[in-house]
């Protein structure tokens, strides 16, 4: 894949230029993901929930054998918290950078890179960058493109329409595609949205997922919900 300037801001690593993770079984890359450290305090007002290992795993496996792959691909993970969807992005090749704007979080996710990393001799392609992705400027975004965005945003229970502001800064970003994870019960909305306001060519649930939410804030009745989600592709 053939970009002007290089790779920008994104790092060029030995392991992205090689074969890497590609081909990796699913069981393999969801085996290496159970690892991946959680949120140790999440923070309500930000609805951090940390992405489970098999909603990671089966995001991760699917971009990479039906769609765009991740070899020498360069990722922006926005809202990355712990880290998972892109530390698996650049097991599996990718140059990835990682947005946040917990320092928690972020700190978190860098410890994630070394704990995760199935390699001996070879760093991860992977950085983070402290940041309020509803504030980046645009000189910022600009910088950031990307063939892939990935996201798993905060589904906009404590600040209404927060996730459509995450796909709105992905779609700026993006170059090939952004993937996102969304409740099911707003899929028409976001399917017109997606089209219509935001400009996207095409806009395709990949899968019906479960996400299987722990018991996380004082707020939370049950030991665990399941809540109903969709992962998104969303063509540029």
């Amino acid at each position: 894949r053939e970009r002007r300037g290089g790779l920008g801001p994104f790092r060029s690593c030995g392991v992205a230029e090689g074969v890497a993770g590609a081909g990796m079984r699913l069981k393999d890359l969801q085996s290496l993901l159970q690892d991946c450290r959680p949120f140790e305090e999440p923070k309500v007002e930000l609805e951090q929930y940390t992405t489970r290992p098999h909603i990671a795993a089966h995001i991760l496996h699917a971009i990479d054998n039906s769609f765009e792959g991740f070899s020498d691909t360069t990722v922006v993970d926005l809202g990355c918290g712990a880290g998972a969807l892109g530390i698996g992005a650049a097991i599996l090749g990718g140059h990835v950078i990682g947005i946040d704007i917990d320092d928690d979080a972020i700190a978190i996710a860098q410890e994630n890179v070394v704990e995760l990393n199935p390699w001996e001799d070879e760093d991860l392609c992977v950085d983070f960058v402290r940041a309020n992705v509803l504030e980046l400027q645009p000189g910022m975004v600009e910088r950031l493109k990307a063939d892939i965005v990935m996201t798993n945003p905060p589904f906009g229970t404590r600040a209404k329409g927060v996730d459509m502001e995450f796909l709105k800064v992905a779609s700026k970003i993006a170059t090939s595609a952004v993937y996102s994870l969304h409740k099911t019960s707003t899929r028409s909305y976001i399917q017109r949205h997606a089209l219509k306001v935001l400009g996207f060519k095409k806009a395709q649930v990949v899968a019906e997922l479960r996400y299987d939410l722990p018991k996380t804030y004082k707020f939370h009745r049950k030991a665990c919900t399941d809540i109903e989600v969709d992962f998104w592709r969303f063509q540029v």
